[in-house]
């Protein structure tokens, strides 16, 4: 059969998260839960994003910040896909406790950087603050210095121009502001000359030196001037600037405290959530014991199913114990694959419960289809549990082994036990059935009965 072709994701589908089997709730509980959960990842989402940014005057710097918060929001999508797995396989309150503890789980990070954030800009307007009122002191030392040396230079240029008042007074009475023919008709004798051209010579020496230093004591003046006008405005700029820091110190100080405040809220809030966890922990592990009853009961159906085919079919060869290659095609309409939940032992990050993942978790949104990854033929579809809406398909032999694969979550299917289907035929759509957290495509593959990781069968 040929596949229908698929469509890329958009932006604007919501992301999902992982799974694991659990005990079937009802249909108001789950979509309850779905409803918190959506809540509950779009409040942690937008505390990420939300954190507020100073635009920096450096070009560059913008550059920075913008990837840092592009950085921040992609930690927070994976953080929302994360969170959605870890809640796999919670039912009713339980599952409501452990959103709600996720939900400040991931504020707390988004807080943090946020309370960093105004205490980096409190310390930069305080060191600028600092920096302004020590060139604003400089500067008011300036202008007292400039006005002094101003005082002086007007005390000098008083005093020359007394002095040259007096030189011209004196000439005037000793007759040194003859003209040097003067000197030279009215001396009665060569000494008389001599001396009368001496004292004039004196005279003019005297007068030049004072003019000189007069008018080297006014440029001196008016330069001193010009620098106190600069100061001056100078000081005025400063003023204003230290006014505009206080104003912004006094604002990143309050947004500090303010996100400080904040941060331990979300705080006390996790502690106090976590502790009502702790109480619940007996109900947890029933609903965990009652997942593993299942996946052992799953895996005994399927090791009855394979011992009977080995049973009727004697031509079958000795199982190698492995499969290898990229046995699989891509089982969804996201290409290409993103797994969103690994194969393997997990942690839950709330509840400190280290369980199997059977498989992966693979993108998908709600209602999206789901095609056969190989030809094989349908063991059932059926809603089984805590696995969901399942189509579980047997893929015959690889090497001896047998090869099945199961779909989870589906919100329908198309498929009925019996039916061969061929690589990349629709199976179903993906929805968020059993104990989902979110619409994906949970993809378990089976070798001779027992789970192995999809990852590397699917070309990954």
């Amino acid at each position: 059969m040929r596949r229908p072709s698929r469509t890329t994701a958009g932006s604007a589908a919501a992301p999902v998260a992982g799974s694991s089997p659990g005990t079937a709730g009802s249909s108001a509980v789950r979509r309850r839960r779905s409803r918190l959960l959506a809540a509950v990842a779009a409040l942690g989402l937008a505390a990420v994003v939300a954190v507020p940014h100073v635009l920096p005057a450096v070009a560059d710097d913008l550059d920075d910040r913008r990837a840092a918060a592009e950085a921040r929001a992609r930690a927070a999508a994976g953080a929302k896909e994360e969170a959605e797995a870890a809640l796999e396989g919670l039912e009713g309150d339980l599952a409501a406790a452990a959103a709600a503890l996720v939900a400040v789980q991931n504020q707390v990070p988004a807080a943090q950087q946020r309370l960093t954030d105004a205490q980096v800009a409190l310390d930069t307007a305080q060191r600028e603050q600092t920096a302004i009122a020590g060139r604003l002191a400089d500067a008011e030392a300036q202008e007292t210095s400039l006005g002094a040396t101003i005082a002086e230079g007007d005390a000098r240029v008083t005093e020359l121009r007394a002095a040259i008042g007096e030189l011209a007074r004196q000439a005037y009475r000793t007759g040194t502001t003859s003209s040097s023919l003067d000197v030279v008709l009215g001396a009665e004798s060569v000494e008389d000359f001599a001396q009368r051209y001496g004292l004039a010579s004196t005279a003019l020496r005297t007068q030049s030196q004072v003019l000189e230093q007069l008018s080297t004591a006014q440029a001196a003046a008016r330069s001193s001037q010009a620098r106190l006008v600069a100061v001056r405005e100078r000081i005025t700029e400063l003023k204003a600037d230290a006014d505009a820091k206080v104003v912004e110190a006094d604002r990143a100080r309050a947004e500090a405290q303010e996100a400080k405040e904040a941060l331990d809220a979300l705080l006390a809030e996790q502690q106090a959530r976590a502790a009502a966890l702790e109480v619940q922990k007996g109900d947890l592990e029933r609903q965990l014991q009652a997942l593993d009853a299942q996946r052992a009961s799953l895996e005994q159906e399927l090791s009855a199913i394979i011992a009977e085919q080995r049973a009727r079919d004697t031509t079958v060869r000795v199982p190698s114990g492995r499969v290898s290659g990229a046995v699989f095609g891509n089982p969804t309409s996201i290409d290409p694959i993103y797994v969103t939940s690994e194969y393997g032992m997990r942690l839950h990050p709330t509840l400190g419960y280290v369980r199997l993942h059977a498989g992966i978790d693979l993108r998908t949104y709600c209602g999206t289809p789901i095609y056969a990854g190989r030809e094989g033929t349908v063991l059932w579809a059926r809603l089984r549990s805590g696995f969901g809406n399942q189509v579980m398909v047997d893929h015959g032999y690889v090497d001896g082994n047998s090869l099945m694969t199961s779909y989870n979550h589906m919100t329908r299917f198309v498929v009925a036990g019996g039916q061969h289907v061929d690589r990349g035929q629709l199976l179903g759509y993906s929805g968020n059935t059993g104990t989902s957290a979110a619409c994906h495509l949970h993809f378990e593959v089976y070798v001779n009965g027992a789970t192995v990781n999809p990852r590397p069968l699917l070309g990954l």
